[in-house]
């Protein structure tokens, strides 16, 4: 009898999986698994930064780092308001040199506590530096959403307050 009632709670259970799975792939969406990766995985995080800081000093501009990991949606969704903002991406063209540190699996580690472990707010984390490297400020991204996506105004009026 206990087998048979596992057995229907197993069963159910892979049906609620394949339905939630389902639902996210729904409307053209496809598995994160299979989307091109934005964060690269073998980076070193601290040479990232260090080619970012000489860029950064020679055209008068900050450094975004962007901490996340290609399967997280909501790095994801902010990469591409930055990539698709007219506005933003104008912004960020102009007044940073933005990197994306890969944090999976404890990938970069050394420069999340360097930078006083920003992930502990979650991915994507925000962090700008000026051009000698001086940490300015840290931002939880959640604080820049609103229901399912960033604020286009929010993501805008951070960038502007930290701009050069």
């Amino acid at each position: 009898m206990k087998v048979r009632a596992l057995g229907g709670w197993f069963r159910f259970g892979l049906l609620a999986a394949s339905l939630v799975l389902a639902g996210a792939v729904q409307a053209g969406d496809t598995p994160l698994a299979t989307k091109p990766a934005i964060y690269d995985e073998s980076a070193d995080g601290s040479k990232q930064i260090a080619d970012a800081l000489a860029l950064a000093g020679k055209d008068g501009k900050r450094v975004l780092l962007q901490f996340g990991a290609n399967w997280c949606g909501w790095c994801r969704k902010l990469h591409s308001l930055f990539d698709t903002d007219k506005e933003i991406a104008a912004r960020l063209k102009s007044d940073y040199v933005v990197v994306l540190i890969d944090v999976n699996k404890g990938h970069n580690n050394e420069v999340d506590a360097k930078y006083g472990h920003p992930t502990h707010f979650g991915l994507p984390v925000l962090l700008i530096l000026d051009a000698d490297g001086k940490q300015l400020t840290t931002k939880d991204s959640g604080e820049l959403e609103e229901g399912d996506h960033h604020s286009p105004a929010k993501v805008m009026a951070f960038l502007d307050k930290w701009k050069r």
